[in-house]
């Protein structure tokens, strides 16, 4: 098991997390507690690269999806960047890829 840490920057799109460890179980209410934390404007793009992220069960694509929710409330985007190729499984098998705009990295993910 690999602890979660979650490390933020600004971008001229919004705020990007990016995601490193195992977003599960035992870990997702960290990223839940730290959405709190973020304020957003209408028109704003959140971006979670993914980069980092070692493995994603349920409760991480809810915290994912309670992120989306996050942004929603504040007139916001989202945005996913650099999913590993085993959170990508899960999210097209659910059809969450048809929810999350896809990037391939945040760079991509913050361009406006």
């Amino acid at each position: 098991m690999s602890p979660l840490r979650i490390t933020s920057q600004d971008a001229a799109t919004g705020p990007v997390l990016s995601i490193f460890g195992d977003l599960d179980y035992t870990t997702a209410a960290q990223l839940r507690e730290r959405l709190t934390t973020l304020t957003l404007h209408p028109g704003q793009r959140l971006v979670l690269d993914l980069t980092g992220l070692t493995f994603c069960d349920s409760s991480g694509i809810t915290a994912l999806i309670a992120a989306r929710n996050h942004a929603a409330a504040f007139h916001a985007d989202i945005a996913l960047a650099a999913v590993p190729a085993h959170t990508l499984r899960v999210l097209r098998m659910v059809g969450l890829d048809q929810i999350f705009p896809l990037h391939p990295d945040s760079d991509a993910a913050t361009r406006p």
